[in-house]
């Protein structure tokens, strides 16, 4: 497996190029040809989409300010954006005034802080998306069960935390088949496994593989956890990564989805791979010697910064795209029910 090193996180080659000039950039010719490849489907997901629009409907419905807890996605630009709008974001519920509007991210919160919140007074908009809240009833019901549960993510992620939050005391974290060994479980025969909803697919099955070896009456969630919107976004970089000398992926670098898009890329064959969270980051020496490059974008990023990119790479002569797609997507997910209910009281 090869590891994306400082390359995968918009920090540059590690090897040394001379910069570009205007006459190599601009000479084309038949057996020269520049192109993009451009993965589809990328960017926005469903859960996505409906958090960034909860936020942007709250703040229509009840007037700024609307406090968000933690970033509502993880992606810099619609932070942003959000904020100017009247969007205060908050590490905590603390943070928030007693009585104020709250919404929680789309990577889910664990039970103590909706207590908190109502410990608050606080009014409540719970963005988790769909497929996290699933995660966590599985996590319900296995405790139930009083099964030991190996949740296979990332220390420290807030969707992490938050499964974890629902049954702490029979939840244990590990972050790849390394740490197989260290988990030690109550009964070997009672163990069952969830995972974070955006990891790599490769990585996660070799994780799951090496649990099962070690338990070998390993229980499966009832469906995959990691979320469709991960898995084809992953696909599409597989399908173009070989013919490309370069990737970039579009994304913020704390967005986990978009960080394993850089190394699917790498591992699927592609010469150089980096993470930028928009066009301005590009650094035009890594298109010295290339012919091919890969766009994509992760699940938390507007399609507006990947158009950004295209400009850019099109001032370096990469001005033919192709797309490269792999599956259709067409889920979407309602507004929170406490949204829903105002938004309808004002129409009816």
């Amino acid at each position: 497996m090869r590891t994306p090193g400082g390359r995968g996180c918009g920090m540059g080659d590690t090897r040394a190029r001379p910069p570009l000039t205007a006459h190599r950039m601009g000479r084309m010719t038949a057996t020269n040809r520049r192109r993009v490849l451009l993965a589809q489907p990328r960017g926005y997901c469903a859960g996505v989409d409906r958090a960034v629009v909860t936020v942007e409907k709250a703040l229509e419905q009840y007037g700024a300010p609307i406090y968000v807890r933690k970033q509502i996605v993880h992606n810099t630009h619609v932070v942003s954006t959000l904020e100017k709008r009247g969007a205060i974001f908050v590490e905590e519920t603390d943070e928030v005034p007693e009585g104020a509007i709250v919404v929680f991210s789309a990577h889910g919160v664990s039970p103590k802080v909706h207590e908190e919140a109502a410990d608050r007074r606080l009014k409540t908009i719970d963005a988790t998306c769909p497929l996290v809240t699933k995660v966590h009833k599985e996590a319900k019901r296995f405790a139930a069960e009083d099964r030991d549960i190996i949740l296979i993510g990332h220390t420290g992620h807030e969707e992490v935390e938050g499964t974890s939050g629902e049954a702490p005391e029979h939840i244990q974290i590990v972050e790849s088949p390394d740490q197989v060994d260290q988990v030690q479980v109550r009964d070997p025969d009672n163990v069952s496994w969830l995972s974070q909803t955006t990891l790599s697919v490769d990585e996660t099955n070799q994780t799951v593989d090496a649990l099962r070896k070690k338990f070998p009456n390993l229980l499966d969630p009832p469906s995959d956890d990691i979320c469709y919107a991960t898995s084809n976004r992953q696909d599409a970089v597989k399908a173009m990564a070989p013919e490309c000398e370069l990737v970039i992926v579009v994304g913020s670098d704390n967005s986990s989805n978009s960080v394993r898009l850089v190394e699917v890329a790498l591992e699927a064959g592609a010469d150089a791979a980096h993470l930028i969270d928009n066009a301005s980051l590009m650094d035009e020496a890594w298109l010295e010697g290339v012919s091919t490059v890969g766009v994509t974008s992760g699940a938390s990023v507007p399609d507006i910064l990947v158009r950004d990119l295209l400009d850019r790479l099109a001032e370096y002569g990469f001005d033919d795209v192709e797309g490269v797609r792999t599956a259709e997507e067409r889920l979407t997910f309602s507004l929170p029910k406490e949204l829903r209910k105002d938004l309808r009281a004002e129409t009816s």
